[in-house]
């Protein structure tokens, strides 16, 4: 039987620590798989990458997926984006700051500050990472603040990194100052010390050794975010064997090496942690209120209006990216005082269709706004629901006389969440339900890839299709077609 690690830490990734190899494949799934990433194109993008020397398989005959896997997740991990699925096929869906990077895949100096900013999005518990659920916090937040703290000198050495921040679950202003005093109290400690506290839990060591010296801060270093310096061997970690090997063991290096901050990032650093803060509490995946897909999405949307302005992204874009952001945040209405907030975004949104034409109405006789699609000379009433909780129900009778009012053909109610049995009160009517975040996911796909002639027909045909049924899935498929065909 293999011994296996037991003690929970965080998980960092180690199947590459090539950037070339990173940015190689994202370019790959955006432009030669158009983000389907099927079993079937893994294999194909084995073969472009074999060509271009970035990857080779020790079984060519029967040619396993293994690697392109590790690849595809490495994306995942550091916030490229993540993987859905639209007709049972897998698709990728890239992230509002992995399509950033891909515009300015040729500018090295904004790259390094977007993928700054990816890490600051990084969270433990993570949508594709296996770090237990125990774990909530920003983990380069926490390095970042860690390096810019005057009292460590601008630096973390890798027995640090490898013997304390693995393990710290959350971070609070007092949990915080705790991590700077073990830190300083054990930069004392001789090399025979330090390697009895590594030796003192061998199998988990090695591993905090092997991601942090021989994966993530290489990286890093190719990427230009931190500068590495090489120090001193402190002792050798070995991995756990199992019982039937033959094999000797695989044995890694402890060292005293250290890392900083590269000077020209520094500035951007300690602005983005002013903002972003290390003590910040991280999306809840296990939200019980919430889907497993919304949570993700949320993780994945982050995109800092900082961030903008430090690489001179267009103005006009970004606060056109504000739009389906609002539209997500006002939809959730915590104080119960976002309600008109969200039919104004939700109107604006509307507009942003060609052949739409949107105006707010609101008031309790009258639909919250009213549309006229402009190709088919037709009507529909939008009804906004923002909650603080889950909508509870659906006054079908009151949306029929605002429809009437309007002589509209049929009503589309957005809401972030709602019960089940909400689903029951549209059945057979001329009603549609679209979760907020799936409208807004839509919207924000097409201002990035400026689609402008953003036509309504596809939307009109799915809900004449589908009445009295949640279709949100269905405009999720819509997303995912669509972002493929103007990759």
């Amino acid at each position: 039987m293999p011994i296996t690690v037991s003690r929970d830490k965080w998980i960092l990734y180690k199947h590459t620590c090539s950037y070339d190899m990173i940015k190689a494949v994202a370019l790959d799934v955006k432009n030669s798989c158009k983000t389907d990433v099927s079993d079937l194109e893994r294999h194909r993008m084995q073969e472009r990458l074999a060509a271009l020397d970035l990857y080779r398989t020790r079984n060519p005959q029967e040619r396993p997926l293994d690697s392109i896997n590790h690849r595809i997740n490495t994306l995942e991990f550091w916030m490229f984006g993540y993987e859905d699925k639209s007709g049972g096929e897998k698709k990728f869906i890239f992230s509002p700051l992995g399509n950033l990077f891909l515009k300015y895949i040729s500018d090295d100096q904004k790259l390094r500050k977007i993928f700054i900013a990816m890490l600051f999005a990084m969270q433990f518990q993570h949508p594709a990472n296996g770090t237990s659920r125990e774990f909530q916090l920003y983990p380069f937040r926490l390095i970042f603040q860690l390096l810019t703290d005057e009292r460590l000198n601008g630096r973390l050495y890798n027995y640090e990194e490898e013997l304390i921040l693995p393990f710290v679950k959350e971070v609070t202003p007092e949990t915080y100052e705790q991590i700077v005093s073990e830190i300083l109290s054990i930069r004392d400690l001789s090399n025979a010390e330090l390697a009895n506290k590594f030796k003192s839990d061998e199998h988990t060591y090695v591993n905090t050794a092997y991601e942090w010296e021989y994966y993530t801060q290489s990286l890093l270093n190719q990427v230009g975010i931190i500068n590495k310096v090489e120090g001193e061997v402190i002792c050798k970690l070995y991995h756990p064997t199992k019982s039937n090997s033959k094999s000797l063991p695989t044995g890694r290096k402890a060292s005293r090496g250290y890392v900083t901050i590269c000077s020209d990032g520094i500035p951007f650093i300690k602005k983005m942690l002013a903002e972003y803060s290390c003590f910040a509490k991280p999306v809840r995946l296990q939200d019980p209120e919430r889907l497993s897909l919304d949570c993700i999405k949320e993780v994945y949307n982050f995109y800092p209006q900082l961030l903008l302005q430090e690489i001179g992204e267009s103005d006009d874009l970004s606060k056109l990216l504000e739009l389906p952001k609002l539209i997500e945040k006002y939809s959730n209405n915590p104080e119960n005082e976002t309600a008109y907030l969200f039919e104004d975004v939700l109107t604006e949104g509307f507009n942003m269709f060609y052949n739409i034409e949107a105006i707010k109405r609101g008031g309790a006789a009258h639909t919250d706004i009213e549309c006229l699609y402009i190709t088919k000379k037709k009507k529909f009433a939008v009804e906004s629901k923002s909650t603080a909780n889950k909508l509870l129900g659906i006054n079908a009778g009151r949306l029929r006389e605002q429809r009437e009012e309007i002589g509209g053909e049929y009503t589309i109610v957005i809401t972030s969440r709602y019960v089940p049995a909400t689903k029951r009160d549209i059945k057979d009517s001329p009603i549609v339900i679209i979760l907020a975040n799936t409208f807004a996911e839509y919207l924000y796909n097409h201002i990035f890839h400026d689609v402008r002639n953003l036509d309504y027909a596809d939307f009109d045909n799915i809900i004449v299709n589908n009445l009295g049924k949640d279709i949100s899935s269905l405009v999720s498929d819509l997303t995912l077609e669509r972002f493929a065909a103007n990759s």
